[in-house]
Parts: C-alpha cells; sequence; structure tokens
C-alpha cells in the first residue's frame, strides 16, 4: 500500500508553501545586504549601518538554519516513509507464512486478512459474495487452527512483536 494521494497532494503544497516562504527570506538577504553596504559605504562606523550589518547576518543565519533544518527534517520523513513500506511488507510476508503455518484454505485466508483490517462478519459477507453464517464459521475455524479465541486474539498475535514491552515494563 502507498501513501493516499490526498496525502501527497498536501505534502507537495506544504513543500511549496515552505519553498515560497525560503524564496522570499532569500529576497529580503539580498535586500537587506544591499542596503546594508550602501549604509557601509556611507556611513562606515555609525550606529545605524553597524546594527543594520548585524541584523543582516542574523537573517542570513537564519535562512541558512531553516533551510538546513527543512532538509534534514525532509530526509527523516523520507526515511520514515521506507520504514513504513518495509514493515506493512515484512508484516503482509509475516502473515502470508503464518497462515501458510496454519494451513488456512484460500478462502480462510481472504477472511482472515479481511478480518485483521477490522471488517465484521457482515462486512467481509458482503465483499466476499457469502452468507454472515459461512464466514463466521471460516472465522471459528481460523481461530481455532491458530489457538485464539476470538478476533482480538488473532489480531494480537500478529502484532504483538511489534509492541514494546511498554506496559509491562512500568
Amino acid at each position: 500500500m502507498s501513501v493516499p494521494e490526498g496525502s501527497r497532494a498536501r505534502d507537495r503544497h506544504g513543500q511549496l508553501a515552505l519553498a515560497g516562504v525560503m524564496v522570499l527570506q532569500s529576497v529580503a538577504v539580498v535586500f537587506f545586504m544591499a542596503d546594508a553596504a550602501a549604509d557601509l559605504l556611507t556611513e562606515p562606523l555609525g550606529s545605524h549601518s553597524i546594527v543594520e550589518t548585524l541584523v543582516t547576518l542574523a537573517l542570513v543565519a537564519g535562512v541558512l538554519l531553516t533551510g538546513w533544518q527543512l532538509r534534514q527534517t525532509l530526509e527523516r520523513i523520507r526515511a520514515q516513509e521506507r520504514t513504513i513500506e518495509t514493515a506493512r511488507g515484512d508484516l503482509s510476508r509475516v502473515i502470508a507464512d503464518q497462515f501458510a503455518a496454519w494451513k488456512l484454505t484460500p478462502a480462510e485466508r481472504d477472511v482472515g486478512l479481511l478480518a485483521l483490517k477490522g471488517l465484521d462478519p457482515a462486512e467481509i459477507a458482503e465483499i466476499r459474495g457469502a452468507v454472515p453464517s459461512t464466514v463466521r464459521a471460516q472465522l471459528t475455524r481460523i481461530y481455532s487452527k491458530a489457538g485464539v479465541t476470538g478476533r482480538a486474539q488473532f489480531a494480537a498475535w500478529f502484532v504483538e512483536d511489534l509492541l514494546d514491552n511498554g506496559v509491562a515494563d512500568r
């Protein structure tokens, strides 16, 4: 599964907005640098020239720092997206391997995946073109093969290893 299209568009708009702000700041830097240079030429040691030069240098430093921080943030976001995609792929593989180990039938695999996605028996039945009682019977067989008593334990079987010991450690 990939990032939803709406999310990508929002990310793109956010990046464009930040780029626009950076361009605006850069224009301000050029303006203030030119103004400070002109002031330094006409009044080299005047307090106004010195203050304006220091403020301009602070603005330049701010623009550079903001650009550097923005770049690091975007790199971190890209790395996190790659990690999520990898984890999603690994979880899919783990689920498929475990379904094979439990010897689920193809129909049970489909029902099991839909149950893991949070669908109830009526929704699964509608998607599969079956009756809810058939889906409930399949879920009962899946839970039996998995050695669990219900949907919560079934889902927990797959996410348990992904969670830290968090609560138990406190």
